[in-house]
């Protein structure tokens, strides 16, 4: 007979060591999972250093059959969600676990338990820990790697959590774009006549005045989104921590602001796909890891496609064609720049706008996510 599962709480950095190396192990034979950076999830999970955290209480749990850790899951309640949203939603996030449904089923249950203790309303997940960070479960896609800053995870994990109880919430859409669907006339001709008639002006982000720019990126965004389902306003300290990171591979050319009459009114990002280098790295930089980094960035740049991470209008200028502007202005700039494919990910199934702009662009769906909740 084998030995019982056991849910504890991670309380130490050697547990929290294998809360982070956990999917390692289970996904050491997947062909399309992302090994994330070891030293770059140590500091995320830093309460020291990363600023998520004064706004969040987390909580970190491991499954264990005798010595051998089977799953992991966290909990989150973000006070600045709920204020925002004015209610008492926990989620959990970081949902990882050996293909048994009792393991999975001790895991959600836990994360439930402590967030009913603490008062809330809803367990809604997954979510690593913000819409601001990784979310949804991949429930279509899944012979293809993530891009950067997206989840993996295999059918029988959102089967679980179905099981368990859990209903989908929101469905977040991906599309794909390739330098094979060349830019429509008619769409070309749309954006020309845009640009004629507006007083529109599209810049790129000047990272020689880095923190001035990305003070005024974070207020295009805390407007930009505001009115969106699940959105969180970042408060300056988180936003600008998280651009420091996205710094790092950002290329200039694809970080746009669109001003209206002098006036920030949107903003548009798409960042190399640098997940087609970390898939090679098994998570370390040392020893040989910086290598593998340098040649397939620096030396021999096998990165060919961007994710537009994020765009967004701020509410009174929108309807005004800058969706589209921003649209053809990355796919000429990124075919320009050497890339062949642009991932559109995420956009919320509700937005049919946005959705309906991809398409127009030429862009066929390729993945799906899903948000979940129960009331607990």
């Amino acid at each position: 007979m084998s030995q019982a599962v056991e849910v504890i709480e991670v309380d130490s950095g050697k547990l929290l060591n294998e809360f982070i190396l956990y999917p390692f192990k289970l996904y050491k034979n997947n062909p399309y999972w992302v090994p994330p950076l070891i030293s770059e999830r140590k500091e995320f999970f830093n309460q020291a250093k990363n600023p998520f955290y004064k706004v969040a209480k987390v909580k970190l749990f491991l499954a264990k059959r005798g010595d051998e850790t089977v799953g992991r899951i966290a909990t989150c309640i973000n006070y600045a969600h709920n204020e925002y949203h004015m209610e008492q939603t926990g989620f959990f996030g970081f949902f990882d676990v050996e293909n048994d449904y009792e393991t999975a089923s001790k895991l959600l249950k836990v994360a439930m338990i402590t967030l009913k203790k603490e008062g809330m309303e809803r367990m809604r997940g997954p979510a690593n820990f913000s819409t601001n960070h990784e979310i949804g479960f991949l429930i279509e896609g899944y012979d293809v790697p993530p891009t950067v800053m997206n989840p993996y995870n295999p059918p029988y994990i959102p089967e679980f959590a179905e099981r368990f109880g859990l209903k989908k919430v929101m469905d977040l859409n991906s599309f794909l774009i390739t330098k094979e669907t060349p830019i429509s006339e008619r769409q070309a001709r749309l954006v020309e006549k845009i640009k004629e008639r507006s007083k529109i002006k599209i810049r790129s982000v000047d990272f020689s005045k880095f923190e001035k720019e990305i003070l005024i990126v974070n207020q295009i965004y805390n407007k930009a989104w505001e009115r969106n389902w699940g959105f969180v306003p970042m408060r300056e300290a988180e936003f600008m921590y998280m651009a420091r990171d996205l710094k790092q591979i950002c290329d200039p050319e694809l970080a746009l602001i669109a001003e209206v009459d002098g006036e920030p009114a949107a903003f548009c990002l798409a960042v190399p796909d640098i997940n087609q280098v970390l898939i090679r790295m098994n998570g370390r930089l040392f020893p040989t890891g910086i290598l593998k980094l340098l040649w397939h960035t620096k030396i021999r740049n096998k990165i060919n496609g961007v994710r537009m991470l994020t765009m967004g209008v701020v509410e009174q200028y929108r309807k005004r064609g800058i969706d589209n502007i921003f649209f053809v202005e990355t796919y000429l700039r990124g075919i320009k720049r050497g890339y062949h494919w642009a991932e559109l990910s995420w956009i919320l199934e509700t937005n049919e706008l946005m959705c309906r702009a991809a398409e127009n662009m030429g862009a066929k769906p390729n993945k799906k996510y899903r948000m979940v909740e129960m009331p607990i």
